[in-house]
């Protein structure tokens, strides 16, 4: 399921991903990036390490890939595509 609005807040430094049954998710930058589903930070946590996020990284960048989005990072981070199914769950 693939949301009917996304939003991003650079002042909020939030993501607001509105869902077709009426639901919304806002979902912070950091945590976002904290979160991202790249082998390399997915090898990260796997490790049980919480990777290092300046807490005032931004989302610059939002780039729609069909079953989700790759999002870019204020920090050069950009190898993550989301799928609209792994947002979901970060706000669940």
């Amino acid at each position: 399921m693939s949301p009917v609005s996304v939003g991003n807040s650079q002042s909020e430094q939030t993501l607001r991903l509105s869902w077709p049954d009426g639901s919304e998710s806002v979902l912070d930058h950091a945590e976002l990036r904290r979160q991202c589903p790249c082998s390399q930070c997915r090898a990260f946590r796997l490790r049980g390490l919480t990777p290092l996020v300046d807490e005032r990284v931004r989302l610059i960048e939002i780039n729609p890939q069909g079953y989700g989005v790759q999002l870019v990072f204020s920090d050069g981070h950009q190898r993550g595509i989301y799928p609209w199914q792994y947002l979901a769950q970060l706000t669940s």
